[in-house]
């Protein structure tokens, strides 16, 4: 492993803990939830919701394309770094060369 594939490992786990919790953190769209539970619907505590919200709605998609690009990076350099015939590099032996020792190995 060269020491970009591990710098972009780090990333990508940093942004994918990121992005788990920003999701979390992430309140759903149930309207009129605020009467049930007793809160009050003033104009600031709207407006705080909002932003708050609308922020965290901006994080999710930046840490999601982010999240995306580091993936795609790692496997651009995976694909270009890894020999194409990993088979054929560790063990040059074909399947008939093992065939016949077997045959012969049997025949003793």
């Amino acid at each position: 492993m060269s020491v970009v594939e591990i710098i972009l490992g780090v990333l990508l786990l940093i942004a994918s803990v990121v992005l788990i919790i920003v999701i979390i953190l992430q309140e759903g769209n149930q309207q009129g939830i605020g009467v049930v539970s007793g809160g009050a619907d003033t104009f600031f505590s709207k407006n705080k919701a909002r932003s708050y919200d609308a922020f965290l709605s901006r994080a999710t998609k930046w840490f999601a394309v982010g999240f995306v690009v580091v993936v795609l990076a790692l496997n651009i350099i995976a694909y270009f770094t890894t020999p194409a015939d990993t088979a054929e590099t560790a063990d040059s032996t074909s399947v008939s060369q093992v065939v016949d020792a077997t045959e012969a190995a049997a025949a003793e």
